[in-house]
């Protein structure tokens, strides 16, 4: 089990590579985040970009979600069809914090340990980051399956 909240799966399609871009293309518009006229358009499912044989998107939210996966996708054709692999992750600033909220709740859980010898602060200090770790998981979960159900009905699967 890897550290950081990541899913990967694999999506056989009867779809082309083509057919499988050409909708995403219709649902994924490239962000502009600078431009606030642009950011009102409506229709669009994804946010993200599109390449040849691979795409990075994720969901157009709102607000701000720091659970909201990340899905990169790589595309290859088959006799029948297409294979997309697929890999959900957190965002890089969400990996970020995470990733200092929980080495910073390890050395306070030291430092109150062993260092000023509170117990009671040490185990106050690592239960909070495993709590903020057990939460992190949760809903990076809960959000992968909202990610997986439109884009699955997307590409009728």
């Amino acid at each position: 089990m890897p550290f950081f909240p990541k899913h990967n799966e694999v999506l056989v399609s009867s779809l082309t590579k083509k057919e499988v871009l050409e909708k995403l293309e219709l649902v994924t518009k490239d962000p502009n985040f600078l431009d606030y006229e642009a950011r009102k358009e409506n229709g669009y499912q994804f946010n993200g970009t599109l390449k040849k044989d691979s795409f990075r998107i994720s969901l157009v939210i709102t607000k701000a979600d720091s659970f909201l996966p990340l899905i990169k996708g790589k595309l290859d054709d088959t006799p029948s069809g297409s294979i997309l692999f697929l890999e959900y992750s957190l965002f890089p600033g969400s990996v970020f914090f995470l990733g200092f909220w929980s080495v910073v709740t390890i050395l306070l859980f030291f430092f109150f340990g062993f260092t000023v010898e509170k117990p009671g602060f040490a185990l106050i200090s690592i239960a909070i980051g495993v709590a903020n770790y057990v939460f992190a998981w949760s809903h990076f979960k809960r959000k992968i399956k909202t990610s997986q159900r439109i884009f699955l009905d997307l590409l009728n699967l």
